[in-house]
């Protein structure tokens, strides 16, 4: 951050940490404040409009002992990483520090995901997700708090995302009584595996919510940067694998056997037309052919091959119009070369997930939300990335927004991106992030009271 806004946060800080009005501390200056959120505070001269309800919120996610708790969360999942579908005790951890916050939830759903509720139980109810899944990657930084098992790592932040919404739900918990709604928790196994938000919502994670907001963490902007777009925002992400099935025989005579391995060649130069030649130039699409396999021997014709990759594109009809243009040619070149194609649009165990795509009032309010924490200045547009999210599950759903959250910082080795084994990040970000949750929550349950009060 630029030092300008530096100086007006920790300006800000400190008029939450130390009142003029009645000397008091923050901690000692609370209870003040939750029983004069919406009046005068009794015993100073401070407005309301100096201690609502959403400064509160934000002023708290802020705070030092809060960002110390947030960091021990978050080291103790990342000594701990667990895969897909296998994260045990990070869904133990979670439910451990609900029970001590006094937050209600319903578990397990999904396998090891939570589903966590603060507020009124009321409508209107606002969705926070937070992903918990690790990688199978060696971690090659050193420090105190590196993985502890062999093989596994938290190298996509996922650690961080839950300490974050942990973060979000204490300072929410604190403010229970004053939320006109109901805000729901949702912490997601196997984001990484492209199923676990598709099977949250099938437990019933998205039950009455009509709004949802998630973030992810990233390298590319400086620590404190946030950056989404309305609209199309990260590509559908679909695999395919084909079998094309033909005659083997001796290579020396081809002419007795029915070649698998021309037809998957041609097969993999035609999949590149498609995007060459078939598709808008404005409207980008990706078609990868990543895998070739046939024959063992280098005089023996297979009787089949298989080729496998990935298409991607940022609207939903360019996305599955693809997939369906893919199969289409891949059969049509197996038959004019007298074999047959079995393609799987769900190849490699991977399954198809649908653009990201956020809704622009939703997108606004998280916008105005985020330039209250960070500021203007640190807000920016984002271009739309090819890479995939599965939070696209939800948005398929409810309407909703998903944004990126800056963590690079040279000074601390935060710089390098997701999946690598020296992957770390600049915790200074874990107050940043529970105060966009928080206050996006809190903001539109606000909103959306104030306009039902208005039509009423």
């Amino acid at each position: 951050m630029e030092t300008p806004h530096l100086l007006a946060f920790f300006a800000l800080l400190l008029s939450f940490l130390y009142c003029p009005c009645t000397g008091l501390h923050a901690s000692a200056h609370e209870q003040q404040l939750f029983l004069s959120l919406n009046s005068s505070c009794s015993s100073c001269s401070c407005s309301s409009s100096e201690f609502s309800l959403r400064e509160y919120v934000a002023r708290r996610a802020k705070d030092a002992s809060l960002a110390r708790w947030m960091k021990k969360i978050r080291r103790e999942i990342h000594e701990n990483p667990e895969l897909a579908y296998e994260e045990f005790e990070t869904s133990a951890l979670v439910r451990r520090e609900l029970d001590r916050l006094g937050v209600a939830y319903r578990w397990p759903t999904a396998g090891t995901g939570v589903v966590a509720t603060v507020g009124s139980g009321s409508p209107p109810f606002v969705a926070l997700r937070a992903d918990m899944d690790a990688l199978p990657i060696q971690e090659m930084v050193e420090w105190e708090h590196k993985s502890k098992v062999d093989g596994k790592m938290h190298a996509c932040g996922h650690d961080a995302h839950v300490a974050m919404l942990l973060g979000a739900a204490k300072v929410l918990q604190e403010v229970r009584d004053h939320l006109q709604g109901t805000v729901v928790l949702i912490f997601q196994p196997a984001e990484e595996s492209g199923r676990g938000a598709k099977d949250m919502i099938q437990g019933g994670a998205l039950e009455n919510v009509e709004a949802i907001f998630g973030l992810h963490l990233v390298h590319r902007y400086p620590i404190g940067v946030v950056a989404s777009r309305p609209g199309e925002f990260l590509a559908g992400c679909g695999s395919f694998n084909a079998r094309i099935k033909g005659k083997g025989g001796h290579a020396a005579i081809p002419h007795l056997s029915i070649d698998p391995i021309l037809a998957a060649s041609t097969a993999v130069i035609s999949l590149q037309n498609i995007v060459s030649r078939e598709v808008d130039p404005l409207d980008s699409q990706v078609v990868s052919v990543a895998m070739i396999q046939g024959g063992t021997a280098f005089n023996v014709i297979p009787n089949t091959a298989t080729i496998g990759g990935t298409f991607r594109a940022f609207s939903k009809k360019s996305f599955y119009g693809l997939g369906e243009r893919i199969e289409e040619v891949i059969k049509a070149q197996a038959v004019v070369h007298r074999c047959s194609a079995e393609v799987d649009l769900e190849g490699n165990g991977h399954p198809s997930i649908p653009p990201t795509v956020n809704d622009e009032r939703i997108y606004k309010h998280v916008h105005r939300v985020s330039t209250e924490i960070v500021g203007e200045e640190n807000t920016v547009l984002s271009p739309s990335f090819t890479g995939s999210e599965d939070f696209a599950f939800y948005l398929d759903k409810v309407p909703g927004s998903f944004l990126l959250l800056g963590i690079r910082n040279e000074k601390v080795g935060s710089v390098y991106p997701p999946h690598s084994p020296y992957y770390s990040i600049d915790e200074d970000v874990l107050s940043i992030g529970a105060a966009i949750h928080a206050a996006f929550a809190l903001s539109y349950i606000s909103d959306s009271t104030r306009t039902v009060n208005l039509v009423c």
